[in-house]
């Protein structure tokens, strides 16, 4: 079994970090350190995560390793990075506890991201861990509101980003994505399953064969409107920058206190590079 975990070297951890993929986790890790919060870090197996030592535990032994965590003394985790839903599982893997929470898990898997991690969250909560979000426990993450690369948007351009933010807004109360584009107010996509990179990856290929009047055009992210603030907030890294330029955007948007940037010296070097405005703005509601 793998239940065996990596502990940050300074003492009594009561934190224990799951690690998706991506760039959070090491964020979130290095933060922790800073802070002189210990922790302890493990991922899905099969998952390459971008914390050194983290250690590995299996989907199907899931309610035995949470178990794990609360008698080693875990009384928080906290879920960063992207997880993807397992594509197979091996059923002579199973332990009897999650054999038996099997079909409840199974079913969150099949609803919607938010669907699925508040039902996950339920479950690890249930088993005597709480469940917190990186707002809690390393909150200088978060952006505030400002411009954080290139220039000011302009009067068009602000309109644009408020329509895609209604967008969002609208999208997300199915429980459907946290991101859309717009460009001289009409919405050229929205974020679903796929996810950020393959919606701008569509765009850039129709880019050719869009109207004048849909020139340039914004991306805006934001967490979904009922969306559990613990789990899967937006972010915006330097690939997310990248493909917004090769689709032809003036700029990128989100949710102020409501999404992370990612690798932000990078990304704010590369928006700069590349002319494309990082606008953190307020959300449209409070």
């Amino acid at each position: 079994m793998c239940l065996e975990l990596h502990a940050a070297p300074m003492g009594d951890p009561t934190l224990a970090i799951i690690a998706g993929a991506g760039v959070l986790p090491r964020m979130l890790s290095e933060a922790l350190t800073r802070d002189g919060r210990d922790y302890i870090a493990c991922h899905p197996h099969g998952i390459d995560v971008e914390i050194e030592g983290a250690e590995p535990f299996y989907f199907e032994r899931s309610i035995s390793f949470f178990k794990s965590l609360e008698k080693r003394g875990i009384q928080q985790v906290v879920m960063v990075g992207k997880f993807d839903r397992p594509k197979s599982l091996n059923v002579l893997r199973f332990e009897a506890s999650t054999l038996m929470a099997a079909p409840r898990i199974l079913a969150s898997l099949r609803s919607g991201d938010d669907t699925a991690l508040r039902s996950l969250a339920q479950i690890i909560e249930e088993l005597g861990l709480q469940v917190v979000g990186v707002e809690e426990v390393a909150p200088n993450l978060l952006t505030e509101p400002g411009l954080y690369a290139s220039r000011v948007p302009t009067e068009a351009e602000r309109a644009d980003v408020e329509r895609a933010a209604y967008i969002v807004e609208a999208i997300s109360g199915v429980d459907v994505g946290q991101g859309a584009i717009v460009a001289g107010g009409l919405c050229l996509a929205t974020e679903a399953l796929p996810g950020t990179d393959a919606m701008l990856d569509w765009v850039a290929a129709i880019r050719p064969n869009l109207p004048e009047a849909t020139k340039a055009g914004v991306l805006y992210k934001g967490p979904k409107v009922h969306q559990d603030r613990r789990m899967d907030l937006p972010g915006i890294g330097p690939i997310t920058v990248a493909k917004a330029a090769a689709a032809g955007l003036a700029g990128i948007a989100w949710e102020a206190r409501g999404a992370l940037l990612l690798d932000a010296k990078q990304t704010m070097a590369d928006a700069e590079r590349l002319g494309i405005f990082l606008w953190s703005r307020e959300p449209l509601r409070r």
